[in-house]
C-alpha cells in the first residue's frame, strides 16, 4: 500500500498537522510528481527539522508536491441519460413529480469519469483506476462506494440507464478480479477493508432488468469469488446449547489510523495503552467495513458504551451482514440454475439453508419478533432498535410468512411508528452520525420493502405509510434547501442530519436512489401536501394517528 496515502511518516506529519479542517482532503490530492520524488524531497524536510517540520513549510511542500482534490476527474453526462423516462408518469402528484424529475436530472451532476492519466500514472493517484464512468454519492465523497451503488442502481434503472448500471457492474467485478473483493470505496487507501457485500444483489438487478443472461455468464465466477472473500476471512464459528453455527461478522485485521480520518484516529488512541491502541484502529475499520461508521450499535457492551472508544465491531455478529450473505447465496443458487451448473446451485442452496438456521438460532428472537446482533464476548443478544433488525425481511431471508406481521408488531412495541419524518437509525443518541435522531434512506428501504412483503393489508399499509413519510421528509428539505442529503435528522420535523466525523453532505446518491424507488411503487398514492391527501377511506382514521393504534381496523 502506499507510503504516502496510506501509511508512513509524510501521512503522519500532515494529517497530525492538521492543515485541512477534513483529514479525507490530503488523502485524496493526486501528486505532481513520481512517489519516490514526492519522498525523497520530503526526507530531506523532515531530516532538516529533526523531524519536526514547521506548520508553514509543510503546507508549502504539499501546495509543491500535491495538485487540488478532482484533478483526476471529468464530469461525465451517461449517453444513455434521457429526459423524460417512463416511471414519471405513474406518480400523480404533480409536485412530487416535477421533484422526480430534478432528481432524475441529478444523475448528470453526479457522474464522473476518470482521466487517461490515472490508468497511465496509477502510482500519482489515491483513486483506483475503473474503465468505466460511474455515480458518486456526492459532497466529499468524489469516488465511488460499494453498498451505496446498489441504491444507486436502483435510481438509474427507474431512469432507464442501464448502460451505465452495466459499467459500475463491471468496475466493481474488475475490482474482485483484481484485489479478490470490493473495497469499500474507490480510493487505495480503502483497500484494507469492503463493505456489505451487495454485488450479486447488483447482479440480480441488472440481469433482472435487462435478461443479460450473457453478462451474468461472464461474470459469476467472480462473484463467487467475492463470496468467498467474505466466507475465508469473515466468518465466526458461534456455539450455542451444544451446537455449531457458522455466521459472519465485519473484521479488519490491520491496525493503523484511518488515513482518511488519520488525526481523530490518533486522538482518539491518545488516551489508551500504547498496548491497545492497534486493537482501536482494527476496531474502526471494522465499523467503517460495516457502512455504519459509526453507531452505538458497535459501541453496546463495551466499558463505556456512549464512547466511540469503546468500539467492538468484530466481536458482534449482525443481523444485515449476514442477511445479505444469505440473500447472495439464494441469488447464486438461481443463477447457476439458470446457467445449467446444478452442482454449483446445489452447494449455494446448502449454504444459504445453514445459514438460516443460523440465523434461526442464534439472531432470531421469538418473543420480541425480529432478529438481533450476537455479543460474541457476552454470548447475548443485542436487544437495542435498530432498523437493521429486520433486514432478514428485505433479503427474503425467512421461512415463516407470518414473521412480517411480527415485526410490525416489534415496530409498535419499540415505538417507532409515532416517528413522522422517517424511521431512526437507533433509539440512543450518542453524538455518532448511526444513532438518534439520524435516519438513512437505505435504513427506510429494509424496513418498507420488508413489511411491504407480507401478505397482510394493514402491514402493508404501514409499508406504505413509512414510504409517505419518508418522502414528505426528502421533498420538504429539498423545497427548502434545493438539495437531498446523505443522512436526515427527524426529530424535529425533518432537516439535515448531523454528528459524526464530518459535515451532512449533499447530493447524494443512495437518498435519490431510495426516494425514485419509491415514488416508482407508491406513485399513484403518494402526496407532497398533507398525508390524508391519497389515503383510502379505511385508512383515513389510521393516518390521523401517527403510531398508527387505529390500523387494527384495517382487513386483516
Amino acid at each position: 500500500c502506499s507510503q504516502i496515502y496510506c501509511h508512513g511518516e509524510l501521512l503522519h506529519q500532515v494529517q497530525m498537522a492538521k492543515l485541512y479542517p477534513d483529514d479525507k482532503q490530503f488523502v485524496d490530492m493526486p501528486l505532481s510528481t513520481t512517489p519516490d520524488q514526492v519522498l525523497q524531497n520530503f526526507k530531506e524536510l523532515a531530516e532538516a527539522h529533526n523531524h519536526s517540520i514547521p506548520w508553514q513549510q509543510l503546507q508549502v511542500f504539499v501546495q509543491e508536491h500535491f495538485q487540488a482534490v478532482g484533478q483526476e476527474l471529468e464530469p461525465w453526462i451517461p449517453g444513455d441519460w434521457k429526459d423524460s423516462p417512463r416511471f414519471l408518469q405513474k406518480i400523480s402528484d404533480t409536485k412530487l413529480r416535477a421533484w422526480a424529475g430534478q432528481l432524475h436530472r441529478l444523475w448528470k451532476k453526479l457522474g464522473k469519469k476518470m482521466k487517461p492519466e490515472v490508468l497511465s500514472h496509477p502510482e500519482r493517484f489515491s483513486l483506483i483506476y475503473s474503465a468505466h464512468p460511474f455515480i458518486v454519492p456526492g459532497g466529499r465523497f468524489v469516488e465511488f462506494y460499494y453498498w451505496d451503488s446498489y441504491w444507486v442502481m436502483e435510481g438509474l434503472l427507474l431512469s432507464e440507464m442501464a448502460e451505465m448500471v452495466k459499467g459500475m457492474l463491471q468496475n466493481f467485478l474488475d475490482l474482485v478480479k483484481t484485489y479478490g473483493h470490493v473495497p469499500n470505496g474507490g480510493r487505495v487507501y480503502y483497500l484494507q477493508r469492503s463493505q456489505p457485500p451487495l454485488l450479486t444483489l447488483m447482479m440480480d438487478l441488472y440481469v433482472t432488468h435487462t435478461n443479460d443472461t450473457t453478462f451474468l455468464q461472464e461474470n459469476i465466477e467472480t462473484l463467487a469469488l467475492e463470496l468467498d472473500f467474505w466466507t475465508q476471512n469473515r466468518s465466526v464459528s458461534v456455539r450455542l446449547e451444544g451446537e455449531s453455527y457458522v455466521l459472519n461478522r465485519y473484521y479488519v485485521p490491520y491496525g493503523g489510523p484511518r488515513p482518511e480520518s488519520y488525526s481523530k484516529d490518533s486522538e482518539l488512541a491518545d488516551a489508551l495503552p500504547e498496548g491497545e491502541r492497534e486493537a482501536l484502529w482494527a476496531e474502526l475499520k471494522a465499523g467503517a467495513e460495516s457502512g455504519w461508521d459509526f453507531s452505538s450499535r458497535w459501541l453496546v457492551g463495551g466499558p463505556n458504551p456512549d464512547l466511540l472508544s469503546s468500539i467492538r465491531t468484530s466481536k458482534l455478529v449482525p443481523v444485515d451482514l449476514n442477511a445479505f450473505l444469505c440473500q447472495a447465496e439464494d441469488l447464486m443458487s438461481k443463477f447457476y440454475s439458470r446457467l445449467g451448473n446444478e452442482s454449483q446451485a446445489t452447494k449455494y442452496r446448502t449454504s444459504r439453508a445453514q445459514r438460516l438456521a443460523a440465523l434461526n438460532a442464534v439472531l432470531w428472537d421469538e418473543e420480541k419478533g425480529a432478529w438481533f446482533d450476537f455479543d460474541l464476548e457476552n454470548s447475548k443478544k443485542n436487544r437495542e432498535f435498530y432498523p437493521s433488525n429486520l433486514t432478514p425481511l428485505w433479503a427474503g431471508c425467512f421461512s415463516d410468512p407470518v414473521v412480517t406481521d411480527k415485526a410490525l408488531k416489534y415496530l409498535e412495541d419499540s415505538q417507532i411508528l409515532t416517528y413522522q419524518y422517517g424511521i431512526p437509525t437507533s433509539l440512543r443518541e450518542t453524538g455518532q452520525q448511526w444513532d438518534f435522531p439520524n435516519a438513512w434512506a437505505p435504513l427506510q428501504d429494509f424496513v418498507i420493502r420488508g413489511l411491504a412483503k407480507s401478505p397482510s393489508p394493514r402491514t402493508q399499509e404501514v409499508a406504505f405509510q413509512l414510504a409517505q413519510n419518508w418522502i414528505r421528509t426528502n421533498f420538504d428539505v429539498y423545497s427548502q434547501k434545493s438539495a437531498m442529503y446523505e443522512k436526515y435528522d427527524i426529530s424535529n420535523g425533518g432537516q439535515p442530519g448531523c454528528g459524526g466525523e464530518y459535515e451532512v453532505q449533499e447530493g447524494f446518491g443512495w437518498t435519490n436512489g431510495v426516494a425514485l424507488m419509491l415514488l416508482d411503487r407508491y406513485g399513484d398514492r403518494l402526496s407532497s401536501g398533507t398525508q390524508l391527501a391519497f389515503l383510502e377511506p379505511p385508512c383515513l382514521a389510521a393516518a390521523l394517528l401517527p403510531n398508527f393504534l387505529l390500523l387494527s381496523l384495517l382487513p386483516q
